[in-house]
C-alpha cells in the first residue's frame, strides 16, 4: 500500500460531495413539492426547511465519519478509487478518530485551503486535518 496522492482524494471528495449534495438537494425538492401542494405558509416552510437544513449537516457527518470507521475504511468516493482512511499504524480508525478528523477539515478550510493543499507536498501525503487526527489515507 502506498499513500493516496491529491488528484485521487480530489476525485474522491467530488464523488462524495455530489452524493451528500444530491441527497440535500432531493430533500430540498420534496420539502418545496410538498409545501405547495400543501399550501403551507411562508413561516411552516421556512422552519422545515432550517430543520432540513440541520438534518442536511448531521448526515453528511455521519456519512463520513461512520464510513471511514467502518471495515470499509473508506466514504463511497474513497472506494470508487481504491482509497482508505487509516490511522497511523495502517489499522481502521476508531468514531472518535473518524470525528476529530471530519471536525478538523474545518481548520483546514478556514486556512484558505491552505490544510488541504498539504496532501500535494508533505511526505505522507497528510492534510493539516489528517495530522490532526493522526491518520494517513493509503492506495490499496
Amino acid at each position: 500500500m502506498d499513500y493516496a496522492g491529491f488528484w485521487k482524494r480530489v476525485g474522491a471528495s467530488i464523488i462524495d460531495t455530489l452524493l451528500t449534495g444530491l441527497f440535500g438537494f432531493s430533500l430540498g425538492a420534496i420539502l418545496v413539492l410538498m409545501s405547495i401542494g400543501m399550501q403551507w405558509s411562508q413561516e411552516t416552510t421556512m422552519m422545515l426547511a432550517r430543520v432540513l437544513q440541520v438534518f442536511c449537516i448531521i448526515v453528511t457527518w455521519l456519512y463520513y465519519t461512520i464510513l471511514e470507521s467502518s471495515q470499509l475504511q473508506a466514504t463511497i468516493g474513497k472506494k470508487a478509487f481504491g482509497i482508505v482512511v487509516t490511522d497511523l499504524a495502517g489499522n481502521r480508525i476508531s468514531f472518535g478518530r473518524a470525528n476529530a478528523r471530519y471536525f478538523a477539515k474545518l481548520i483546514s478550510a478556514i486556512s484558505l485551503g491552505i490544510g488541504f493543499i498539504m496532501v500535494g507536498t508533505t511526505t505522507h501525503k497528510q492534510g493539516l486535518h489528517d495530522k490532526i487526527a493522526n491518520c494517513l489515507v493509503m492506495s490499496k
